[in-house]
């Protein structure tokens, strides 16, 4: 007689790799835990002590998002050890733009057939990310699902919580006409787009491991570089100055991430000469005659977070920026009866 056991397995589900993997995992969880971790993993739960006695109306602020199709890049080059730290960035990012910091983060990893040393590098790139954020790895679900995916193929998802003072939290409403937009520069596509990007390189039948001069790096490495967290880099910024506003750009781009600050009767003129443009860019937009609009609404054009101040306050948040080694640019202003972002090069003075 056949036992559960063999039966579940007959089934595709394998408890043997759901041990494995989580012994694998546990390691690379510890390394970003924080004194306030009270729960190690593989429990029911992961417990966070909230602390409590640095803030007087704490607020919560919480986020979730995935990769996208970036994942199709990894699968074709069997490389999964940045798309973790992609999944951290999009959620902390976002909740960043708030003025939270981030307090803790889960993942969901789902996949056809589990591949342990798979979900390790996704893992690992995970907690390289929390790191990068300073944010623990509490916890998470692993979810081995035959029939559900390709083979080799996974989805994975994030959830960040993070924490601000509610007199402190940023949403925009102190934002007015003539106060400076601030872009600091994405390390590339980031984990948007990706449709258009492999849309692009297909119709070009150009192989991932393909070498354009100007990028000098195979185009599959050059667009699985990972998305920029900004934690460190900004999260100095909030007590010093007045930082009225600020945008991660994603999905929608400059274009539909930017007015997300705004009041409805406030809009901006952007600048798009006022950045240098990477290479990636660059070379996608060799490939096809794209819109002006397409690009800008697709993918973040070398800007990968947006921060509104006043004019009073530029010149001093540019100089801090500066002093953490940070290379900022004035790419804009918000203007009273625009509607939503319009480009207009040469609109920032040089």
């Amino acid at each position: 007689m056949t036992n559960a056991k063999d039966l579940y397995a007959a089934s595709g589900v394998s408890i043997e790799r759901g041990n494995e993997a989580v012994k694998r995992l546990s390691p690379h969880a510890a390394r970003t835990f924080r004194p306030e971790v009270l729960s190690a993993i593989g429990g029911f739960g992961g417990g966070f002590a909230l602390p409590v006695d640095r803030y007087r109306e704490p607020v919560l602020v919480s986020g979730t998002d995935g990769v996208g199709t970036k994942l199709k890049l990894a699968f074709a080059l069997e490389r999964h050890d940045t798309i973790g730290v992609d999944c951290v960035a999009m959620c902390v990012n976002d909740i960043l733009a708030m003025g939270a910091e981030p307090l803790f983060f889960l993942d969901y990893f789902a996949t056809g057939k589990l591949q342990p040393q798979v979900l390790e590098q996704v893992v690992k790139g995970l907690a390289d990310g929390c790191l990068q954020a300073g944010a623990a790895l509490i916890g998470g679900e692993t979810a081995e699902m035959p029939g559900m995916f390709a083979d080799g193929e996974y989805d994975v998802a994030g959830f960040a919580v993070g924490i601000v003072e509610k007199s402190r939290m940023i949403d925009g409403r102190r934002i007015e006409p003539g106060d400076i937009l601030i872009g600091l520069p994405s390390s590339g596509v980031h984990s948007n787009g990706y449709s258009l990007v492999r849309q692009l390189v297909a119709d070009a039948a150009l192989p991932w491991s393909h070498t354009p001069e100007a990028l000098g790096c195979p185009i599959g490495e050059a667009l699985l570089t990972p998305t920029r967290i900004y934690v460190q880099t900004v999260r100095p910024l909030l007590e010093p100055f007045d930082i009225r506003g600020m945008a991660h750009i994603t999905g929608g781009g400059l274009l539909e991430n930017v007015p997300r600050m705004f009041a409805p009767h406030l809009g901006c003129v952007i600048d798009p000469d006022a950045w240098p443009l990477p290479a990636v860019f660059d070379w996608l937009l060799s490939l096809q005659d794209i819109s002006e609009e397409t690009r800008y609404r697709t993918w973040n054009m070398g800007i990968g977070f947006v921060l509104a101040v006043s004019n009073a306050e530029v010149d001093d948040v540019l100089d801090a920026l500066a002093a953490q080694g940070e290379t900022a640019y004035v790419i804009g202003s918000v203007e009273a009866g625009l509607s939503g972002v319009t480009l207009e090069r040469g609109s920032v003075p040089r």
